[in-house]
């Protein structure tokens, strides 16, 4: 017995159809013979299909409805708020213009489907500022140029003389304000030609004016009552985790369970909502958490998504949502109680470090409540200026701030040398900034160093700071994230099977961008021991959206405005980038 699409398969359904829809008004719009075929008589009859009323209302019509068809896939409650508006109007058009009554009824099927299923599109929306605005009017904008150029190149029989690329092009810009520009065709064309680039104008500039004066949908940011209530919980039960104080960030939201005994926090990126590592506070008040994130995610329609969380976290999480997870890399953790430079194993690292010191270096480590006001602002433009890109890195293993009064506990390892001609820093050759891990661990935020230093920086600075380590009461170091670590080391290994060979092999490749293989060796230096990291994730076909997001979130793809559009310099992200040779904390 028929009973009807599932609920959850409506959304999918009604999107794939405005999808299909768009398509065929844009191509009817553009390409006058498409208009003519037998493809088009058949779509005609599809909802929305405006391409018999005008050329101009099929393109605006078919890109309302491929702009729609996203916001429908992801339940989005002003998308579904505007197909039931387009829908009877399209019904209309379709009864006043062709007289389709199969046209109509379709498109009040549709209209009916979605009336019936309305609870499906029920999601708030996503953060939003007014550059989305500008972002809308140069790729619309872009958008409509094309489409203008093929629009008015696609009539060869019709065309007056043979206008340049350049006269077609003034062409196109003069018809999207509403002007007659250099090319002439003969009879109608010309007001085809004019009204259909007129309509992309017309597109561009309302839903340019509308991005702009709606109402603001900021993203999350903490709070001064959530930080406290983070470093309250993280003063509690700060030691189960080394990726805790980084829930600190201030361009993470939080939510809390409901007996306020716990928290996750997170950052949305491109629909996906981002947590990173394990909840904050009491294991038995997580599942509380949990859920408050899962129905945050349910309510906005976001992807939900874990980054890097241990592996009791990820078996929280899988039991308590149904979600999957997936061994993403381990985190070295050297324990400072069997930390030696002594031995063959160590013999490069006591190597380099001894050269080096040999050269005229010196390290200090040192909490920051413990460094002057003017060391600490020099290490901080140093730390700054240092950085290698324009794009600051880093979410998931990156406080993005140092010297903050709040992060008194943070740890500063630094390297010193005197020069003929001090620089603009003195003395001050390399940075590292460890952030506090309970009360007895650090874990490393960020490396930074002079390009002009001697090679081994890190090392230097690492082994500094595991041999500061005891007096300062820290018994456990966390270093870098080394990502598929464990497929490297067994891929490298006698008797390793084809599959992980090759697999390696596409690592070692990868790491030529992402330093996978040589952050994984310089982790493995200090013979660590190995923790287990995971990413949880809700189904297989999301792993490459998150995939996605989290590089931008780390900083690794940057979809940002041209430098010379951005506010200053407080619109960047407050992520830190490592400079130094293995500076990537976690890809």
């Amino acid at each position: 017995m028929f009973r009807g699409p599932r609920p959850e398969a409506v959304p999918t359904l009604v999107a794939r159809a405005c999808t299909l829809v768009g398509l065929l008004n844009v191509a009817a719009g553009v390409f006058p013979r498409f208009r003519h075929s037998r493809m088009h008589a058949i779509a005609e009859v599809l909802p929305g299909a405006l391409g018999p009323f005008a050329a101009a209302l099929a393109l605006s019509s078919g890109v309302l409805l491929l702009l729609l068809a996203h916001g429908l896939r992801r339940h989005k409650r002003r998308a579904w708020r505007a197909a039931v508006v387009l829908l009877p109007a399209g019904a209309v058009a379709q009864f006043a213009y062709r007289h389709s009554v199969i046209g109509v009824l379709i498109s009040l099927a549709l209209l009916a489907l979605l009336l019936r299923h309305r609870g499906e599109f029920a999601a708030l929306p996503d953060p939003r500022s007014r550059w989305r605005a500008l972002a809308n009017f140069v790729l619309l904008g872009a958008g409509s140029i094309v489409l203008g150029l093929v629009i008015v190149s696609v009539h060869p029989g019709k065309v007056i003389g043979d206008p340049s690329i350049t006269d077609r092009l003034a062409h196109v810009l003069y018809g999207l304000f509403g002007f007659e520009g250099p090319v002439d065709y003969y009879g109608r064309t010309s007001w085809t030609v004019a009204y259909s680039l007129g309509a992309l104008g017309l597109l561009t500039a309302i839903t340019t004016i509308y991005l702009a004066f709606r109402p603001e949908h900021p993203a999350a940011r903490l709070t001064e009552d959530d930080e406290t209530k983070l470093r309250a919980l993280l003063d509690k039960h700060g030691a189960r985790d080394s990726l805790g104080h980084f829930a600190l960030r201030r361009d993470k939201g939080a939510v809390f369970s409901p007996s306020g005994k716990a928290a996750v926090t997170y950052r949305v990126v491109s629909g996906v909502m981002l947590a990173s590592g394990d909840p904050i506070g009491d294991v038995e008040a997580w599942p509380g958490a949990i859920e408050r994130f899962m129905d945050e995610a349910k309510a906005h329609s976001w992807t939900p998504a874990v980054m890097g969380c241990s592996e009791t976290g990820g078996e929280v999480w899988t039991r308590e949502t149904g979600l999957d997870a997936l061994e993403l890399g381990d985190e070295a953790v050297v324990d400072v109680v069997d930390f030696s430079l002594s031995g063959r194993a160590m013999r490069n690292v006591r190597q380099m470090v001894k050269r080096i010191e040999r050269g005229g270096y010196e390290t200090r480590v040192r909490r920051v409540r413990d460094l002057g006001e003017r060391e600490l602002e020099r290490i901080q433009r140093a730390a700054d200026d240092w950085r290698g890109t324009d794009t600051e890195r880093g979410f998931s293993m990156a406080l993005g701030r140092i010297g903050d009064p709040e992060d008194g506990d943070c740890l500063i390892a630094t390297a010193h040398k005197a020069d003929d001609e001090p620089g603009p820093y003195g003395d001050l050759k390399a940075v590292l900034h460890f952030v506090p891990w309970g009360m007895d661990g650090v874990s490393l935020d960020l490396m930074r160093r002079d390009r002009a230093a001697d090679p081994g920086m890190n090392e230097l600075l690492i082994v500094a700071a595991l041999q500061a380590a005891p007096k300062l009461g820290i018994a456990r170091v966390s270093l870098n994230f080394a990502m598929f670590r464990a497929a490297l080391a067994r891929g490298e290994k006698i008797g390793a099977g084809p599959v992980l060979r090759a697999w390696r092999g596409l690592l070692v490749f990868l790491s030529r961008w992402f330093q996978i293989e040589s952050l994984y060796k310089f982790n493995a230096k200090f013979r660590p021991r190995w923790e287990p990291r995971f990413v949880v994730y809700r189904s297989s076909k999301d792993l490459p959206r998150i995939g996605i997001a989290a590089m931008q979130a780390e900083g690794f793809v940057t979809l940002a405005l041209p430098r010379f559009l951005r506010r200053g310099p407080a619109q960047r992200r407050p992520c830190p980038h490592r400079t130094a040779e293995h500076e990537v904390r976690a890809a």
